[in-house]
């Protein structure tokens, strides 16, 4: 277990006065057996109410409402967790899914039908083509085991950029360039995923970086696949490796595009485009 501080600060600075309307903000991280919240604070600028909700995938979401007009705004949070997550190797998937393929349960499959369903309908031809050429399924294959290989074979193949432009890169525009962000990434392995039947879904949080030095970290996306025994299990296409006691989920989707960690819009003179500063620092206690 590992207790750690987890500091993320959003500054927007506007060139003259303008409206806010209200801001959605993902960034308090998901509880569960591997992750308590100790403590948190949000300290917003300018004057605002917040209220809070649960939306429909059970992700912690603030909405604020602003009160007064600005040049500025800030959105600071700080959360204290205990993660608790130390052996993501340490599970067994039940028999009858060991090997790919399988089908799910009919129980679980009307609640898991969504999350196998593409996204991006119109460019599943040229993801079976991208993945057929990966020659992946030419022998009997354990569905961890190719899933661990499609991880790794994004994260070799594939070259990482920091990406400043919103949204998410389609996968046909990531298989183009040969390159992506992390959000770019869980995106592609998503849709291959869906591709082959298996329910996926898209995670935003955070990255705890060490060897960065004090408060190394960064905002980061990665993907989640539903595994009959384990449940949700992480895969990290940035990395090629499973999510474990780096990764600290804030929100799932199943379409990549709607988790930002700060979403909202304002009204002011013609023109205005905001200036935007982000500073994550997670740091170990």
């Amino acid at each position: 277990m590992q207790r750690l501080r987890i500091r993320h600060l959003t500054v927007y600075q506007f060139s003259g006065m303008v409206t806010l309307l209200p801001h959605r903000l993902l960034l308090r991280p998901r509880e569960g057996h591997d992750v308590r919240i100790e403590a948190s604070k949000l300290d917003i600028s300018p004057a605002h109410r917040i209220k809070w909700h649960r939306d429909v995938f059970d992700n912690s979401v603030a909405v604020a409402n602003f009160t007064e007009t600005a040049q500025r705004l800030t959105i600071g949070s700080e959360v204290i967790i205990r993660h608790y997550e130390v052996a993501p190797l340490d599970f067994i998937v039940e028999d009858y899914a060991v090997h790919y393929p399988f089908e799910y349960l009919q129980e679980e499959r009307v609640d898991l039908a969504p999350f196998q369903q593409p996204v991006y309908l119109d460019q599943q031809p040229v993801v079976r083509d991208w993945f057929n050429s990966l020659n992946l399924l030419r022998d009997k294959v354990e569905t961890y085991v190719l899933l661990d290989r499609l991880n790794r074979i994004i994260a070799k193949e594939f070259r990482y950029v920091i990406r400043e432009e919103p949204g998410v890169q389609p996968p046909e525009v990531t298989l183009a360039i040969r390159s992506g962000s992390c959000r770019d990434y869980a995106t592609l392995f998503i849709e291959t995923c869906r591709f082959l039947g298996l329910a996926s879904r898209f995670v935003s949080g955070y990255s705890h970086v060490p060897e960065l030095g004090p408060g190394g970290a960064t905002t980061h996306a990665w993907a989640e696949v539903y595994l009959p025994g384990p449940g949700w299990k992480g895969f990290d296409p940035t990395a090629g490796e499973l999510t474990g006691s780096r990764h600290i989920p804030v929100a799932v989707a199943r379409h990549p595009e709607v988790v930002p960690p700060v979403a909202g819009s304002f009204v002011g003179p013609k023109g205005q485009i905001p200036m935007l500063t982000v500073d994550v620092q997670v740091t170990a206690l």
